[in-house]
């Protein structure tokens, strides 16, 4: 595999071949935030927040470092006001989805970022697809996917597969950026197994 030389923020760095500006940014201790980028999966580009600025040959553009190859001479900003303003404005809309996430408050403090902007009814889930890609990938499952598309788009447990792998695996859960994975769980397991006392509270109406 050939050596690259490229600069991140004004400092040069040595990457290999094929990887990504995220994982050569990644590689010298240069911070990108990313929430749907995981080192065991295939690259996503689905949440947009690490978006960076590169500059090649004289032609500037905006592309997501997770998914952009890493090129001899590429120049790359990982902050600046268009980039600073365009992570404020998906993190503000991320937060109309999952307003309580953990995660999500510390990067919209980072950017100025306000909570509420934006009247949406709370799934608390951002479809970064990081349980979807995981069990798939990783864990060769399929015990979970997305289901509906657009607006109506959402992930959802696999019961019959659930009920017989999840509850000694779970190794998605702590990837979720928002914690509605757990509860999706719960769900889907109260409703793959009711149980006895609920059973009986259902029974006695």
């Amino acid at each position: 595999m050939g050596e690259i030389t490229l600069q991140i923020d004004g400092k040069e760095v040595k990457a290999g071949e094929g990887m990504t500006v995220l994982e050569a940014a990644e590689s010298v201790g240069i911070y990108i935030p990313t929430l749907c980028h995981h080192p065991k999966l295939e690259p996503y580009g689905g949440c947009r927040i690490c978006t960076v600025e590169i500059e090649l040959n004289g032609w500037k553009r905006l592309v997501a470092s997770c998914l952009y190859p890493v090129q001899e001479g590429l120049m790359v900003r990982t902050r600046s006001e268009e980039i600073d303003r365009l992570r404020r404005i998906i993190l503000e809309l991320l937060l109309a989805h999952a307003p309580d996430s953990f995660i999500l408050d510390k990067l919209a403090k980072e950017y100025g970022a306000q909570k509420g902007k934006y009247d949406k009814e709370a799934s608390f889930c951002i479809l970064c697809g990081l349980c979807v890609r995981y069990c798939a990938e990783v864990k060769k499952k399929h015990a979970i996917g997305f289901i509906d598309r657009g607006i109506r788009r959402e992930i959802a447990f696999i019961p019959e597969i659930a009920a017989k792998e999840c509850w000694k695996c779970k190794e998605c859960f702590p990837l979720c950026p928002t914690e509605y994975l757990q509860a999706a769980y719960v769900l889907t397991e109260a409703l793959a197994s009711p149980s006895l006392e609920f059973r009986g509270k259902q029974d006695s109406r």
